[in-house]
């Protein structure tokens, strides 16, 4: 018996762990995406939510690839806006100061709403913007067009 456990003791074991997650994720994904596409309301995923296995998160940004378009931001740290080779599907990480991973969504939209300006923060833009023209026009809510 001594012998046989000793052989066994030589045989090297890979176990892989797998939650299950990611097929129902990528279907998700695609009725979400079908919904963006017909003009419905869009999905955010948050990845920390799910359970997933080591190595499974890599898997999906692989199953996803990369698109065109790329954004970063700086906001209490650095955000990346990463559009998938699926348009319409975006990966979002954001991540502190010490560039550690603080979260990651997966956002099926035609823009992600991070990357819209705000209302506010353009009716600010107006006034800066007068106040650099000579004469410029103070009223904020004036249209010239």
């Amino acid at each position: 018996m001594v012998n046989i456990m000793s052989a066994l003791e030589g045989i090297a074991v890979r176990v892989e762990a797998a939650s299950g997650n990611i097929t129902p994720l990528l279907h998700e994904i695609r009725h979400a995406l079908r919904r963006v596409a017909q003009g419905g309301e869009g999905t955010t995923i948050d990845l920390g939510s799910l359970p997933l296995a080591p190595g499974e998160e890599k898997r999906i940004e692989d199953l996803l690839g990369q698109g065109e378009v790329r954004a970063e931001l700086n906001a209490l740290g650095p955000t990346v806006v990463q559009e998938t080779r699926y348009p319409g599907v975006w990966y979002i990480t954001h991540r502190n100061t010490e560039q550690e991973v603080v979260a990651r969504f997966i956002e099926v939209t035609r823009m992600p709403e991070l990357l819209l300006a705000q209302s506010e923060d353009m009716r600010r833009a107006v006034s800066e913007l007068d106040s650099k023209l000579p004469g410029g026009n103070r009223d904020v809510g004036h249209d010239d067009h």
